[in-house]
């Protein structure tokens, strides 16, 4: 039986033994045309005009010059193409998988956590974020029995067009009108939804096009401006009756002394330098901050992240702002899940593992974007809450803790290893106590406490006899007067006298 890939495309032996790529020589010395320089909004309209007809040649160098041109938007995308390189990950079985499944699910995790530079990977397969696609070629080798990619090559965005018929399918520009189609198992081809729309137009750096060639805009003005009104005035005086060549001498100098610092004049004439014109850049700053910020909005769904602006960089605008990071990360995350298990998991199992296979009980990749809630407030509130008759899973409160359940003969700590940590709460307590000055009043609470103990335990037999026939707490709570009649009143009055003497008479003498 033919194997097939995720499309029903049957496999091409020659596509194990060489790359598509290594019999299109052509692509491989071509040079990028930079259609960056020069760049005007004609001709960036232009160029993102022919990317929607499915010639994406020029969309894709033009791209590739954004990020080498523009620092802030390379760092921005670095941002958003790293995080899910920090990311764990797991190669996990179908609901309610048979014994099979789990045995190809181990042989996967085993397989993918052996694959070389994967987290360059992630990184290359995220380009698409901004592009739209990113096609890694993927270089196959035999390891015993196993078929295991050696290599995962990145291919340049320019490399590709999109077919006439529909303008959905990425293939190789050979020279021809529809191009060549990738082969099957030859490629992970990662197709980015940034937004919605054609394929050469869900890239994000759609939208940051025009953010970049304004910010180029206002830098080059920039550039003239401190050119022209960061220097002074030069004027350049000749005397009456000079000829045209002596003219001619002056006005070279007067040029070129601005550069050179230094030039030579005739005798009798001069030059007069003038205070620099007035004039500033707040125009031409406040441009470059308006483009840099709405990269970032695009780019990190938020500003505050990035960059700080002064007066609306608070600290709790910028958790929100995290927040809507975390969002993006979600979504990264799902796009690229579907591509590993289309275009790299089914292809190993395919390769390596026999049999007909239902594309619904393929495993998943799974990345662990699952935080962890705040520990301190649920160690108080799932005792109340189970004391109060809640029934809580135990394997749900691990999950919202992220603390793994223990394997089978794994040690876990028990409620007996606990003591180490509060006797050393307990040293430090003594540590301050020795340490604080003494107060006459907290010495005579400290004594009536000690006196207190005959009278706690005239009663403790009865409070615990008491405890011990109650069914909640709220019955003890209500059947407590009952042990006030086996208390010694004459005690107890004696013991509330000998408190307040003490306390009128240190208040006398001044021990307060």
């Amino acid at each position: 039986m033919a194997i097939v890939d995720i499309h029903g495309n049957p496999l091409e032996q020659k596509t194990l033994r060489e790359s598509q790529t290594s019999r299109l020589a052509e692509l491989r010395g071509e040079y990028a045309d930079h259609p960056s320089s020069g760049l005007t909004p004609a001709r960036l309209a232009g160029i993102l005009k022919s990317a929607e007809t499915g010639d994406i040649k020029a969309q894709g160098e033009l791209f590739q010059d954004m990020e080498e041109k523009d620092a802030h938007l390379l760092a921005e995308m670095g941002k958003r193409r790293r995080a899910l390189a920090t990311v764990e990950w797991a190669v996990v079985p179908p609901r309610n998988p048979s014994a099979v499944e789990k045995a190809e699910c181990e042989w996967l995790n085993e397989v993918m956590h052996d694959l070389p530079d994967f987290e360059i990977l992630l990184f290359d397969l995220l380009d698409a974020i901004g592009k739209g696609y990113s096609c890694i070629e993927l270089d196959w080798r035999r390891y015993g029995k196993e078929w295991i990619p050696q290599a995962f090559n990145y291919r340049e965005s320019s490399w590709f067009q999109l077919d006439a018929a529909t303008r959905t399918e990425l293939r190789l520009r050979d020279g021809s009108q529809d191009g060549e189609t990738l082969t099957p198992f030859g490629w992970i081809t990662h197709e980015h939804k940034a937004k919605s729309g054609y394929l050469s137009r869900a890239g994000l750096y759609r939208v940051l096009a025009w953010p970049y060639l304004f910010k180029n805009y206002s830098v080059r003005d920039l550039a003239e401006f401190l050119e022209i009104y960061g220097l002074p005035v030069r004027l350049g005086k000749y005397p009456n009756g000079a000829s045209n060549e002596e003219k001619a001498t002056l006005l070279r100098a007067v040029v070129n002394i601005g550069h050179n610092a230094a030039g030579i004049i005739p005798q009798g004439m001069e030059i007069d330098f003038k205070a620099a014109a007035n004039g500033s850049h707040d125009p031409f700053d406040w441009m470059v901050n308006w483009a840099e910020k709405s990269m970032s909005k695009a780019i990190l769904g938020g500003t505050l992240t990035s960059q700080s602006d002064g007066a609306s960089s608070t600290n709790a605008l910028g958790n929100v702002h995290n927040e809507v990071r975390h969002e993006l990360l979600q979504s990264d995350a799902k796009q690229i899940e579907t591509t590993l298990r289309q275009y790299l998991l089914y292809p190993l199992l395919a390769l390596n593992k026999a049999g007909d296979r239902d594309m619904r009980r393929l495993p998943q990749f799974k990345f662990d974007l699952v935080e962890a809630e705040d520990m301190a407030m649920y160690a108080e509130a799932l005792p109340k809450l189970v004391t109060a008759g809640m029934k809580i899973p135990l394997t749900w409160a691990h999950d919202k803790l992220r603390i793994p359940l223990p394997g089978k003969d794994e040690a876990i700590m028990s409620a007996e290893q606990l003591p180490t940590a509060e006797m050393a709460a307990a040293r430090v307590a003594v540590m301050k106590a020795e340490t604080a000055p003494t107060d006459a009043l907290d010495d005579l609470a400290e004594d009536m406490a000690n006196d207190w103990q005959p009278v706690a335990t005239m009663v403790e037999g009865p409070v615990q006899q008491l405890l011990a026939s109650c069914k909640s707490l709220d019955e003890f709570r209500a059947r407590l007067p009952e042990l006030i009649p086996q208390m010694d009143a004459t005690q107890l009055a004696e013991q509330i006298s000998r408190g307040l003497f003490a306390a009128g008479l240190a208040g006398q003498t001044g021990a307060a």
